[in-house]
């Protein structure tokens, strides 16, 4: 089905688990350049009854709730019979970015459906100014020492929070910790790295899997030094995770792109990504580079929102690297000695250990 004559990407897909659950994937527009995915379920539970569950619910952009609402027609259409946001009996929150829980501030006051989230990302939901005003702080701080010139700062400061008045706060029913990471079927599994409280959902054959693991392209990263349990070491360890806890897994749904069928695999092209990545960054700072100059290397010249992300994953990079011995600063010197904030230059060190980018290689190794 195409809604509003918008292109092909707007079809409503419909899925089966292995226990006759029916999962919807519900595309959405989340912003201009940034297409997401919400999914509705539909299914008997002996514990709760009839669900009617959403995961995610898209940006709360124009365009994001009114694909979302017009996928719910959809669905509605293929069940014969409604399903509208006033008669959802769950929302659960995959992790605490705009695109996946932005939606809340339309949906809220149409529905009394049960809201969940990670207790790492409640704060996100229900204290989202204080949030939003805490990161900015530390933002520019991280952006001065990764070698963003004071015009440019400004510019990016900017951006970064120009997509987050979408939102509003909003309460919570209930987190998933405190809830024995489970709702009836669906079970949970915390894994920090992209985001801090990003989860992973099961439910028969089926994983939710947000933004940890994707189709095509490799879920941003950010340092941890901007937000406690993130940064590519949490990211890493919780891909370990998932392929343990994944065991049986045969469609994995993500919250952007495509399905994707074959879950080892695709958990393997992750870690060879960032595994060729960290090899990339160690040769290129045998000089020492800013995390900016570093940036500009692995990505080349990008615009708007695009150069945030790519200083933000440079630096979880070099974040990995610097905690495992491997780079040095270089100038920390002038670092000790200026009264003025200082770009950092980081440079490879002679001789420190590689075993953990060698673990890691050899991890993605047929």
């Amino acid at each position: 089905m195409t809604v509003d004559n918008e292109t092909s990407r707007l079809v409503v897909q419909r899925f089966e688990s292995n226990s006759g659950a029916a999962i919807y994937k519900i595309p959405l527009q989340v912003f201009s350049n940034l297409w997401g995915n919400a999914y509705l379920i539909l299914l008997e539970s002996h514990e709760l009854g009839e669900l009617r569950v959403l995961i995610d619910t898209g940006s709360g952009s124009a365009e994001s709730n009114r694909h979302l609402e017009s996928g719910l027609r959809a669905a509605s259409d293929q069940e014969g019979r409604s399903i509208s946001l006033e008669n959802l009996t769950h929302i659960l929150i995959t992790h605490g970015h705009i695109d996946h829980f932005g939606g809340l501030s339309y949906i809220r006051p149409r529905t009394q459906a049960k809201l969940g989230v990670h207790e790492l990302d409640l704060r996100n939901l229900t204290h989202y100014e204080e949030r939003i005003a805490v990161v900015a702080r530390r933002l520019n701080e991280y952006l001065r020492e990764a070698g963003v010139p004071n015009d440019r700062r400004a510019e990016l400061l900017a951006l970064y929070q120009s997509t987050k008045r979408l939102y509003h706060s909003v309460p919570v029913d209930f987190t998933y910790e405190a809830s024995g990471m489970r709702l009836g079927p669906f079970e949970m599994l915390h894994v920090p790295g992209h985001c801090a409280g990003h989860v992973v959902i099961r439910l028969h054959d089926v994983l939710f899997s947000g933004d940890h693991v994707l189709d095509q392209i490799s879920p941003h990263q950010s340092p941890e030094h901007l937000t406690l349990s993130t940064g590519l070491d949490h990211y890493l360890k919780s891909l370990e995770a998932v392929e343990s806890w994944g065991q049986g897994i045969r469609l994995t749904l993500g919250g952007h792109k495509g399905p994707v069928d074959d879950l080892p695999s695709r958990l393997k092209d992750i870690r060879r990504l960032h595994a060729e990545r960290l090899s990339r960054v160690l040769e290129m700072l045998a000089e020492p580079h800013t995390i900016v100059e570093v940036s500009h290397a692995l990505f080349g010249e990008l615009e708007g929102y695009n150069v945030l992300l790519a200083i933000e994953e440079a630096g979880a990079h070099i974040e990995y690297l610097h905690e495992r011995g491997c780079l040095e600063i270089h100038n920390l010197k002038e670092i000790q000695h200026s009264e003025q904030p200082v770009a950092i230059r980081y440079q490879s060190l002679p001789g420190a250990s590689r075993a953990g980018i060698v673990t890691l290689l050899n991890r993605t190794k047929p």
